[in-house]
């Protein structure tokens, strides 16, 4: 199996609560589209310097990560960020990589939309037994 890369949209979590309040408009909330590459063995989803800076996301804290060949970095997580794929949503924290790396959907905000990797079509879809709506486990 190849990579795999879904278009997801990336919204400034705080910009959606301040439009809601009608204090700022609905055109002023900061957004992006991004191809993403699903990532099954990333837990979070981890964004890169330049959408952070185009979004705006709030710092939330700092955080150590593993990465695939062993090294260990220190990351800005921020919070929050909304991230949209096809009929799902997910509120969600991003871990921030330097410069303009590229952004990985880890298993945590998957397994909350409730979608899956199609191997034969080497794709993210929607869960096909929850077609309409994200069922989550809490067992």
């Amino acid at each position: 199996m190849g990579h795999i890369y879904a278009d997801v949209e990336l919204i400034n979590g705080e910009d959606l609560l301040l439009s809601k309040r009608h204090i700022i408009g609905e055109e002023e909330v900061k957004r992006m589209s991004v191809r993403i590459l699903v990532d099954t063995g990333a837990y979070m989803l981890t964004i890169n310097e330049n959408i952070q800076q185009q979004l705006q996301l709030p710092f939330l804290e700092k955080r150590k990560a593993i990465l695939a060949d062993g090294r260990i970095l220190e990351c800005d997580v921020v919070w929050p960020i909304e991230l949209r794929f096809k009929n799902r949503k997910v509120i969600c924290s991003a871990m921030v990589l330097a410069g303009d790396s590229e952004p990985l959907l880890g298993v945590i905000p998957m397994e909350e939309m409730d979608v899956l990797i199609h191997p034969q079509r080497e794709e993210l879809i929607v869960n096909p037994e929850h077609p309409y709506f994200a069922q989550l486990k809490l067992k």
